[in-house]
């Protein structure tokens, strides 16, 4: 998934113009790369094309290699506000619809790694991947 495509869709589940929704993920993306241990970020970026894992690129300032920072929902929301210039009530929006968004993007596994790594409070709204058939 291509990003205008990516962005095409967050707007669509957030009801925001398509600016609003770019900036939106760009700054969810940056945020998770901070928050999320390094091999999960190079997981998930792996998955995404060239033009939305470049968000993911790069180590979090003042962390160590591969370690991640530990934050809750309402500095991951803060950060998110911040970055993409937009109240927090917009943020919210937006967050929900990038990480519904990322759902769709990447395996099931992969999503439920990252999901893993946050507290459930961040992705509470996305609907849960379908567990894989073990047939």
């Amino acid at each position: 998934m291509r990003f205008p495509l990516f962005v095409e869709a967050v707007a669509r589940k957030a009801e925001l113009p398509p600016e609003r929704a770019a900036a939106i993920a760009r700054a969810v993306l940056v945020t998770v790369a901070e928050r999320v241990r390094a091999g999960e970020v190079d997981d998930l970026a792996a998955q995404l094309p060239d033009d939305l894992s470049a968000y993911l690129a790069g180590p979090p300032p003042d962390t160590a290699p591969g370690a991640a920072e530990t934050f809750g929902p309402v500095e991951f929301l803060r950060r998110v506000a911040d970055r993409a210039g937009v109240e927090p009530a917009t943020a919210q929006v937006g967050v929900r619809a990038v990480f519904a968004t990322l759902r769709e993007a990447v395996t099931v596994g992969e999503f439920q790694d990252l999901v893993s790594q946050l507290p459930k409070s961040f992705t509470r709204d996305v609907d849960p991947p379908p567990r894989p058939y073990d047939g």
